[in-house]
């Protein structure tokens, strides 16, 4: 069962704000203060496959994922959010179209909706935030180029250590098959990719 509520106190997304946007605490309570919270519990899904995605998430605590299934309803795990990361389906709620994804909480989670209305206030308030806003899609652009490119072309090796470097505090809160399914390999060859790099890492007395 979800719990949707209105906060208007000072948030960790308000924090978040302030660090990047520019904006003073009386704007960002202001501007943050019809924003809704909505918890999940473990294994409970923000946004069903066919459903049109109305907002971005924030995490405030927690973690989630976005995935997909292909035709042989095999996982395919697209992108980890923990705490202070965003995670949308951004062809669903730009064009409105129906989701080809699924968004699901892999802890208990408590996320921020961020609709259209706030981008657009927010854009209007302040200009530092509307670059942020701007150089946060291209950002999100250039992490998926990077990760169709290593999934293309790279290692298994090279792609966990991209991993690790995308996500250094999930290694002991993603269990092993989801990273794997992030990595597109399977639960085994990851367990030989740790193995071998413990080994290079290990120095002897």
């Amino acid at each position: 069962m979800t719990n949707e509520k209105n906060n208007t106190a000072l948030t960790p997304f308000n924090n978040y704000l302030l660090k990047i946007s520019g904006m003073t605490n009386e704007e960002v309570v202001r501007l943050s203060s019809e924003l809704k919270r909505q918890t999940f519990q473990k294994g409970e899904l923000l946004l069903k496959k066919g459903a049109v995605c109305k907002h971005s998430f924030f995490v405030e605590k927690g973690l989630v994922r976005s995935y997909m299934l292909d035709e042989s309803g095999k996982e395919h795990v697209i992108q980890f959010a923990p705490e202070n990361w965003f995670i949308v389906d951004r062809s669903s709620v730009y064009f409105n179209d129906a989701s080809e994804s699924y968004i699901e909480a892999i802890e208990d989670t408590e996320v921020v909706l961020i609709g259209e209305d706030f981008i657009c206030k927010a854009n209007e308030t302040s200009q530092v935030f509307r670059r942020f806003n701007d150089k946060l899609l291209h950002n999100h652009i250039r992490h998926m180029q990077k990760r169709i490119n290593l999934l293309l072309g790279a290692t298994a090796e090279v792609r966990y250590l991209s991993f690790i470097e995308m996500y250094p505090d999930l290694l002991l809160r993603v269990p092993q098959w989801m990273i794997a399914s992030y990595l597109g390999i399977t639960p085994e060859s990851l367990s030989r990719v740790r193995k071998e790099l413990a080994h290079k890492n290990f120095k002897p007395n």
